[in-house]
């Protein structure tokens, strides 16, 4: 069963975008592979960060270059009583901040003879859009080393919350962008901009140059992701939508799911 809203579900952004933005980008690439192949390939690819919380509640980030595992349970070290001349130290057991392992998954369209990679497709998480997080600064910078490379950027912002993405003109306002950077355009890019009553738009995939640019039909991609979760009966559409609408588009909501029969 589709969702009752004519484009992004509002309350998916809560408690259950880790779980979509994995849907999402596997029904993307789903949906391309007919499109480019055999000449190209589309493999989902994952960055690794360790965060860490540091002092004020500040945190940061390190992005390991290879990680070892070691999964055997480990007992607790026996205490030592060290003793001196004068007096008897006896030591304590103690707890330390233990990293959290963040995981951003997303897309690569790559020439299947070389491996080269002609086109990167970024579907924004949270993280990415915290005003002030080490998390946007590390992607603003993977961004810009993709800007100066060779290859293509395609950037989807599926999230109503937080900061959007920089660019020198000022987009309208909206609840969801798309962007699409060619290498060969560079530094201007197509932007796609839509509301929270709007379907999602198909947009062009740039591929390597002399190449047509392949649709990929965003609402398809969500429909997709969508009833392959099954988020029609496991959605709670009685909870708050987060971040918060507007009165209107509240009460426009309230609506949509009463009239899909949701609202018990």
């Amino acid at each position: 069963m589709p969702s009752p809203f004519p484009g992004m579900d509002p309350f998916i952004e809560g408690d259950i975008w880790q779980d979509f933005h994995l849907s999402i980008i596997i029904s993307i690439r789903d949906l391309l592979v007919p499109s480019v192949r055999p000449r190209y390939v589309v493999r989902t690819e994952e960055r690794i960060y360790l965060e860490h919380e540091m002092e004020g509640g500040q945190s940061r980030y390190i992005q390991p270059d290879l990680v070892i595992t070691d999964m055997r349970p480990r007992s607790l070290p026996s205490q030592r009583v060290l003793s001196g001349a004068t007096a008897v130290i006896e030591p304590m057991t103690i707890t330390l901040p233990m990293p959290e392992e963040i995981r951003e998954r997303y897309l690569t369209i790559r020439k299947r003879e070389t491996g080269e990679i002609v086109t990167v497709l970024e579907v924004l998480s949270p993280a990415n859009k915290k005003s002030g997080s080490y998390d946007r600064a590390l992607y603003l910078a993977k961004r810009d080393e993709v800007l100066m490379s060779g290859i293509n950027l395609v950037e989807l912002d599926l999230l109503r919350g937080g900061l959007r993405l920089p660019a020198v003109e000022p987009l309208p306002e909206s609840d969801f962008q798309a962007i699409i950077c060619l290498a060969a355009d560079r530094p201007r890019a197509t932007a796609f901009t839509w509301t929270l009553r709007q379907k999602l738009p198909t947009i062009q995939i740039p591929l390597a140059e002399g190449d047509s640019d392949i649709a990929l039909d965003l609402q398809a991609a969500f429909t997709a992701a969508y009833d392959h979760a099954g988020y029609d009966y496991s959605l709670d559409y009685q909870s708050e939508i987060r971040p918060q609408l507007s009165d209107p588009d509240m009460k426009w909501a309230a609506q949509v799911v009463t009239a899909g029969n949701l609202a018990e």
